[in-house]
This record gives structure tokens, sequence and C-alpha cells, in this order.
């Protein structure tokens, strides 16, 4: 069964675990709803569809036609994310409270995790970096990317709405954007004076934007300097759905974990490790679309 990291939190009672959940889920819309399925072993080999099957009318008596979805065989497998945060022993005796200390240096290094694994749900390519998962960006199909133009162009609800669109099987769970970008869907609702845009909390508490019902959500690892054609002042909108049959996460059993390795023998303090056996896979093709070129 697969949970998100909030979920996966509620069933631990390591109140340091619990912190490092909640500093990594806290600035990440995409860790705070996709869902992650444990595995056991080293990766997921699964079957994306390719072709659907098909149905057709018959009169009585015709011959009927058979045919079955091809599919290609995926396999995603996990990678090692985390790192060490060092715990100062004479801070830890000349402060009062020796748990918050502890805290405020793990969280530190819970921010730095989320932050990479942020970036990697984008742009991570294992063919720049083997320790590395693929991202969405290079995961999205050709047949699933929807351009603003030859040499981009600003954004408008029309392309917006293609976008959507081209996610099959329901609404997409999530427009993922950079920073620039949802300034600029703010302007266009704005301008059109509708009622498209709207904001409201979501299961967390938190105020988040809605785009038709969508949440949308803010990637600071999806650049605003992208080439396309003669512009290099671009970037990329991505709509995807979450769950088993979309995009999600893969983790290790336990999930992420904080391991107390233990005092050092060089260095008087404590080591403390933040570690995650982590991976991202796309069981449908379908359920991710990417718009690109999008200027300010």
């Amino acid at each position: 069964m697969a949970l998100t990291l909030a979920e996966g939190a509620k069933l631990s009672n390591d109140v340091l675990l619990e912190g490092v959940i909640e500093t990594v889920i806290n600035d990440s819309p995409v860790l705070q709803r996709m869902p992650f399925i444990e595995i056991v072993g080293n990766g997921l080999t699964y079957n994306r569809e390719n072709v659907p099957a098909t149905a057709a009318f018959y009169a009585v008596g015709d011959e009927w036609a058979e045919d079955t979805p091809t599919f290609t065989q995926v396999t995603a497998t996990l990678k090692i994310l985390g790192g060490d945060a060092d715990v100062d022993h004479y801070l830890a005796r000349t402060r009062n409270n020796v748990q918050d200390l502890e805290a405020a240096v793990v969280a530190l290094k819970a921010k730095a995790v989320q932050q990479h694994f942020d970036d990697s749900f984008i742009n991570g390519d294992t063919g720049s970096d083997a320790n590395a998962f693929d991202g969405i960006d290079g995961q999205t199909a050709a047949g699933q990317t929807v351009s603003m133009g030859t040499d981009g162009d600003t954004l408008t609800l029309e392309k917006l709405d293609e976008l959507v669109d081209t996610v099959r099987g329901g609404k997409p769970d999530m427009l993922l954007m950079s920073r620039r970008t949802r300034r600029g869907l703010g302007a266009l609702a704005r301008a059109g004076g509708s009622g498209v845009l709207e904001q409201d909390r979501d299961e967390f508490g938190r105020m988040v934007q809605f785009y038709d019902g969508i949440p949308v959500g803010v990637n600071d690892y999806i650049a605003d300097d992208q080439t396309v054609g003669t512009s290099d002042d671009c970037s990329t909108v991505f709509a995807l759905q979450f769950g088993e049959g979309g995009v999600a996460g893969l983790t290790g059993p336990g999930g992420l974990t904080v391991e107390r390795v233990g005092s050092l023998e060089t260095k008087d303090a404590t080591r403390i490790r933040v570690k995650w056996h982590v991976s991202v896979a796309l069981f449908n093709e379908l359920k991710l679309a990417k718009l690109i070129g999008v200027r300010p």
C-alpha cells in the first residue's frame, strides 16, 4: 500500500524521525502529496502500457478480432540519498536542552535532503549522474509535451488548459511550476477577472492556490533560463497525477530513516545520519505532461 510521508510519520514513535519528516515535507508540495511504495530489494520492475487494447461492434456471425495491449518493461532502481549531521559534544554539554540542539542540527540536514530530492525529482538524470534517479523532465513522453511556440511565449490560460487536457484519465493532481511562472499565472487571472485561480487551505492547513480546482505547487529547481528556439528565458510547467497508476515514489523498507552513527574518533562530536533509499516511477506516461517555452 502506498503512503505519503506525512501518513507514514504517524506510524513512527521516534520523535527525532517525526521531526525530520515534518521538516522534509514542509516546503515540498511534491513530498506532501506523492505516495511512496515500499519495496524490498534494490529496485522495481514494472510494465508500462504503450498501446491500449481496442474494441469494436460486431454483427451476428462475425469473426471476432483479438488484440491485447502492448507494454514496455521499465525498472526503477532505488538510489541512496542522505547526509551526516554532527552534534558537537561541547555545545551539547553547555546547552541547557540537548534535544533541541540535536533536533536543530538534524533539521538542517533534513532540509538539504528535501532540497536535493526536489531537484532530482525534476532534473535527475542517470546519464550524467549514475547515483541519481531519472526526474520527471526526462521521463515525460514526447507526445505528452505541449509547447508555447517555436521560440516560446508568455503563458496563456488556453495553453494551460491544453496541458491539463494532455493528462488523461482525470484531472492532474498538481500543476508544478517555478515561482516566476506562478506570478505570471496570478497576473493572468487578475487581468482576466475570472475565478479560475482560487486560494484555500489544503489538508495540511497551508494556504494553496488552485487552478480550476488543481493545486498549484512551486519547485525552485524548475529553471527559468531554459533555451527554446532563440529564447533563453523559458521555463516549464508540469501536470501530473500521483499514485500507483501515475507518478509515485519508491522507498526501501522503513522509508526515510535517522541513524545514530555514534561518537567520532577524530572529532569531539556525535554523528547522526539521515538516509533514504528512494526513487521515482512513472507507471503510465499519460499521467504526466509538460508545457515548455513559458517566457516571462
